[in-house]
């Protein structure tokens, strides 16, 4: 029997003292307690660094320390003192690496040199700039089919290098340019367009400050975007609802502490956040929102029938929307017995939110991943629009729809054109501005790329920050894939498990983080980041390099695109490496309704924000108008059982204790969970059915048509407060579970907010819990 517990139940709020000690805890790891906290106050400041967190609103007033928790450990970790140098690698095989987790390998430091991976010695030898670049170079121009090549690219990356890199790829050849928004908010721009003609929300802080009822939707503020919950506790503080819809009761979404109050901090005062939570069932949500949408016409048909003011926004639904007759007819149809079943909910509970909703005159509806990674995430989405669209809600201070994007520039590098969809991004103007035709084919996005790489379809996988490898879909099998590749180039800043799976040539190029001053011969540069309501931001390093020997990313991908393209004079990659005002210029020709006097407008406090005509209620969408959008069916996934049988529904989660791929720590403090990210959350009705118990060791194994087995063990059991029939484990560590057939209809986003599992005890030892 083990020493240690690894189960105790957290009783206070989010933020509070916890909050404190837990960066504190992590700034004197990291080696540098106080010029960190130094740089943590130019964070999210005018004149300063953006988040390499989350991508939530930066105020135009910042507070004193405009940060959060999950912010301070992101910083932290970047400004680390500690090291990956070449003697590290000299000391360690690969082999032997890839035995490391997660947190121990991104523990190693900064990388600091140029690597080559060395097969016979099974290690990363130094290489310099020149030499790398060189042979890069010349792989990519021996692969005969330019789209055997994949330039993927994390969210972390400024505009200005996501440009110029995404007009390599275009130039090399391909639209193949998939991004970590495919593996998160891809369903939402594919849902949004459909519904209001943007694919992105449509919200700022401002509407937060005004609005009457906040209806918050599949994520988790307290741990992914805790500043957000600062807007959240001054609307509850004005009395303003917030209805909560989530598979498991969150801590930041319960109560809050805000570590930026000294007289909360003493008293211990907290805010109660959500004024009702609703534990939906996992995949419940599309029938939750039908059922709010059923009674909320309901309810306008009594007030009607009494001859009392209606609570539809007719006359908005008959000036700017198409397609509500139809809708109507299909919520008549639709049985709240089902409604019941799908959403695991009771129709009373629904019928709350529908009477809260209706009363308030501005509402806003916030979501995370727990409605977009989902089979039926696109029509969910577009519920939640329908939902908004009933009272009016978009286009009108107060009001609107709010995704909370997960990366800090994951928005912003779609919007000057990272993407695989041609239609996206101005081709015309690009082959006006550079003089060439610019390729006109759909590129791969993620699963697609994911599939030709276990086709043994790519020659060479550029991967422009992230951890590609470890965030996928089928981990097991795409590892072993990625082997087989002949060129893989990781641009990075800390050492992590895709890097360790090396193709026949392999590079690991070490680069500048957003925190550091990036100078060149015209001087200190700045950067630019969009954050999630759509306002761009200007950035400066305030950090002194971490090496002598890193450059920043928009010198080596102008380098590496020198290497490899042929000479084209109106492509300045010269300049444009030691000038980044000349990106920007660049930029603002080919996206000149957006990015108009750039070079100021960026610096203005809380940033500009580029054009949302749905805000204004111009409709950019097939019909000319906003569209409500019926749904096919109630059902998350016709392959998932209902509760109580032998097949679970499982959700991938993220601790307190991480970002991303990124594992700060093995301590998810809101949930209780000590020194250990292998567990499975499990409601104890069905641990008492399945005749288990707490503390028992357990393996998962996807129910797949494909026939591939896919188990994740050594798994212990917490009992918890998560709906029956539903399962929760951590990602990416659960990703084996998830096939890559499994995504959302219409956006190809993997569904790892429901995976069909079922669960089997493997006889280990019990653990104390």
């Amino acid at each position: 029997m083990p020493s240690r517990q690894i189960y105790r139940p957290y009783k206070g709020p989010s933020g509070g003292w916890g909050s404190a000690r837990s960066v504190g805890n992590i700034l004197r790891r990291e080696g540098n307690p106080a010029s960190a906290g130094l740089a943590l106050t130019r964070q999210n400041k005018v004149d300063g660094f953006q988040c390499v967190s989350c991508a939530w609103i930066k105020p135009a007033t910042p507070l004193p320390f405009e940060f959060c928790e999950n912010g301070a450990k992101a910083t932290a970790w970047e400004i680390t003192s500690h090291r990956c140098t070449p003697e590290f690698f000299k000391d360690h095989t690969v082999t032997e690496l890839l035995t490391w987790d997660d947190y121990h390998l991104e523990q190693a430091g900064r990388l600091t040199h140029p690597m080559r991976y060395d097969g016979d010695q099974d290690k990363y030898i130094p290489v310099s700039w020149g030499r790398a670049i060189e042979e890069i170079a010349a792989e990519l121009l021996a692969v005969k089919d330019p789209k055997n090549v994949v330039f993927y690219s994390s969210g972390r990356s400024s505009n200005e290098v996501s440009y110029i890199y995404g007009l390599f790829a275009r130039l090399y050849g391909n639209n193949n340019l998939p991004d970590s928004s495919n593996m998160c908010h891809e369903t939402t721009s594919v849902a949004l367009p459909h519904s209001i003609g943007v694919p992105v929300g449509t919200v700022t802080l401002e509407d937060f400050a005004k609005t009457e009822c906040i209806l918050f939707f599949g994520q988790n503020a307290g741990s992914n975007s805790p500043r957000i919950l600062h807007p959240l506790q001054e609307a509850r503080r004005r009395g303003v609802p917030i209805i909560t819809y989530n598979p498991l009761r969150e801590r930041g979404l319960e109560r809050f502490t805000n570590p930026q109050s000294p007289q909360e901090m003493l008293t211990g005062e907290e805010t109660t956040i959500s004024s009702s939570y609703n534990q939906v069932r996992i995949g419940g949500d599309l029938a939750a929102l039908t059922g709010v949408c059923k009674a909320l016409i309901e309810l306008d048909e009594q007030k009607r029938q009494a001859h009392e003011a209606a609570i539809l926004d007719w006359e908005f639904i008959k000036e700017h929307c198409h397609g509500f007759e139809s809708f109507i007819q299909w919520l008549s149809r639709q049985n709240w017995l089902t409604i019941e079943r799908e959403s695991g909910l009771r129709r009373e509970a629904l019928t709350a939110t529908a009477v809260t909703y209706s009363s308030a005159k501005t509402a806003i509806a916030v979501y995370g991943m727990g409605l977009t990674q989902h089979r039926a995430g696109v029509e969910t989405v577009r519920m939640l629009a329908n939902l908004l669209l009933l009272k009016g809600n978009i286009g009108k201070t107060g009001a609107g729809i709010c995704p909370v994007r997960g990366h800090s520039n994951v928005q912003g590098q779609r919007t000057v054109g990272i993407t695989e969809k041609p239609e996206l991004v101005p081709l015309k103007r690009l082959a006006e501005q550079y003089s060439f035709e610019p390729p006109s084919e759909k590129g791969l996005d993620t699963i697609e790329a994911c599939e030709a790489i276990l086709d043994g379809k790519i020659r060479a996988f550029v991967m422009l920050g992230g951890n590609f490898a470890r965030a996928v879909p089928d981990r097991v099998r795409m590892e072993k894939a990625w082997r087989h590749m002949n060129l893989t180039i990781n641009i990075a800043t800390k050492l992590n498990r895709s890097q360790l799976l090396p193709g026949k040539i392999s590079y690991i190029l070490p680069v500048l983080g957003r925190t550091e001053i990036d100078k060149t011969s015209k001087g200190p540069q700045s950067l630019s980041m969009e954050d999630t309501s759509g306002c761009i931001h200007g950035n400066r390093g305030v950090r002194t390099p971490a090496s002598p020997h890193l450059i920043s990313e928009t010198r080596l991908i102008a380098e590496l695109a020198k290497a490899t393209l042929s000479e084209n004079s109106k492509v300045p990659w010269g300049k444009w490496m030691e000038d980044y005002s000349l990106i920007r210029e660049a930029i603002s020709k080919t996206y000149p309704d957006i990015f108009h006097d750039y070079e100021s407008r960026m610096w203005e406090p809380g940033g500009f924000q580029r054009p949302l005509s749905a805000r204004h209620r111009q409709w950019d969408t097939d019909t000319g108008k906003a569209n409500f959008v019926t749904p096919t069916s109630l059902g998350e996934d016709r392959d998932l059982p209902d509760p109580g049988c032998d097949v679970f529904r499982l959700m991938t989660l993220r601790s307190n204790d991480q970002f991303n791929t990124t594992i700060y720590g093995y301590t998810d403090r809101f949930r209780g969970i000590h020194q250990t990210r292998d567990i499975v959350f499990m409601n104890p009705v069905d641990i008492e059915r399945l005749n288990f118990s707490k503390g028992d060791q357990v393996e998962l194994r996807t129910v797949a048509r494909d026939g591939i087995e896919r188990r994740h063990g050594d798994l212990t059991i917490i009992p918890y407060d998560i709906p029956i029939g539903c399962l929760g484990a951590y990602y990416p560590e659960a990703n084996n579970l998830l096939p890559l057939e499994h995504y959302a209809i219409g956006s190809h986003t993997p569904a790892a907010k429901s995976i069909p599992v079922t669960i089997h005890k493997t006889g280990g030892r019990r653990m104390i819990v």
